[in-house]
């Protein structure tokens, strides 16, 4: 898989210098690529929860190819998201999702000094949505208040990140207390998660679960998995704590056992047989979360799995052609339609992809941490 890789990694940095030209021309935070140009996002404008990763794209191919022109691409980029901070009301709990991987990034590979006051300020930010009875709000809505989601386990690595700068626990001990609810409340049984759960906000207590992104109550979102898998092993990575790194394992052997024969990951584990219904994004971000746990438990199964996902991707669904922009195809926002996009290509998958080559690459900054 290594001369793969090295092959892949020189192809996604060719094919993104030309790309990156066009979101710079255009001024535009790109969501998605289709029919030859790039598109933003769906809602809530650059206030999106994806519009960190890409970003977090150009600082990954400015690690593998310190080529100036991705560095440039990410600050043009950070001061689009910069400028949202200050609009706050449609910010959500995605701003570790939003600044780790372009504030934070910048921070960490430059030491730049306001990417880090923007970083912590996010963090801030993440702080105030915690409800003291146990989670984080996810969103605005009044009549979700009491919603927390599984994406949230990844955006936790920005309050890890702001405790070990500031050497203020309070951060981390909020994120603990919210992984702890995750642990307890999300996982099931059988090693899948939920997507959505909803407490009541003054008590904490479970009300009940919602379908989310899924297919139907009660089933597996691929990327709701994908989102478990790595952030639980994320949180262990943060803390030491080995009840987070046997949730990591839980979730990764249920999704391996769900892989395709070809490699590629259906939009829900438990769609109805025949559906053709594929996200690439949670075998791209599975593929991260397993190489990870990988290093963490040594287990070499977990990275043949990993690379049995990027195979899948590099085999079936890369489209390196000059007329369209990004790179991953038939990723999917949600089991049902939400407008967000379907068997297409959306930049949270090419991020995934790209930081899954870097870590095979040994230039991934691991920029969750």
């Amino acid at each position: 898989m290594q001369n793969r890789a090295e092959d892949i990694a020189a192809r996604l940095a060719k094919k993104f210098r030309r790309s990156a030209e066009l979101a710079a021309k255009e001024g535009i935070l790109p969501y998605k690529s289709e029919g030859g140009r790039w598109i933003t996002s769906p809602y809530d404008g650059n206030s999106w929860w994806t519009g960190g990763f890409w970003p977090g794209l150009m600082w990954q191919l400015y690690t593998m190819t310190r080529d100036e022109s991705f560095l440039q691409e990410a600050r043009r980029c950070e001061a689009i998201l910069t400028a949202e901070l200050r609009t706050y009301r449609l910010l959500n709990h995605d701003v570790g999702f939003m600044y780790l991987l372009s504030t934070g990034a910048d921070y960490k590979l430059t030491g730049d000094e306001q990417a880090r006051t923007d970083t912590l300020h996010a963090a801030s930010l993440l702080m105030g949505r915690f409800n003291p009875v146990g989670y984080i709000r996810a969103w605005n809505e009044k009549q979700k208040m009491g919603y927390a989601i599984i994406d949230c386990m990844m955006n936790l690595s920005l309050l890890f990140w702001a405790s070990r700068q500031t050497e203020d626990p309070r951060f981390a001990k909020v994120a603990r207390i919210h992984a702890d609810t995750t642990l307890r409340e999300f996982l099931r049984e059988n090693g899948s998660v939920s997507h959505i759960i909803e407490f009541d906000p003054e008590t904490g207590r479970r009300v009940q679960e919602i379908a989310g992104q899924g297919y139907c109550l009660g089933s597996s979102w691929s990327r709701g998995q994908s989102w478990g898998l790595y952030g639980f092993t994320l949180a262990y990575l943060n803390t030491g704590d080995e009840r987070y790194l046997s949730a990591a394992r839980r979730i990764a052997d249920y999704f391996v056992a769900h892989i395709r024969p070809d490699g590629l990951t259906d939009c829900d584990f438990c769609q109805p047989a025949g559906e053709e219904r594929i996200d690439n994004i949670a075998g791209a971000c599975g593929a991260c979360g397993l190489i990870e746990l990988a290093r963490a438990t040594g287990n070499a199964a977990y990275q043949e799995a990993a690379e049995r996902l990027l195979d899948g991707l590099i085999d079936h669904c890369c489209d390196w052609t000059e007329g369209s922009q990004g790179v991953l195809t038939h990723c999917t926002a949600s089991y049902h339609d939400d407008g967000a996009g379907r068997h297409t290509n959306i930049t949270y998958g090419d991020y995934f992809f790209t930081e899954a080559i870097a870590k095979l690459l040994g230039t991934d900054p691991m920029l969750w941490r």
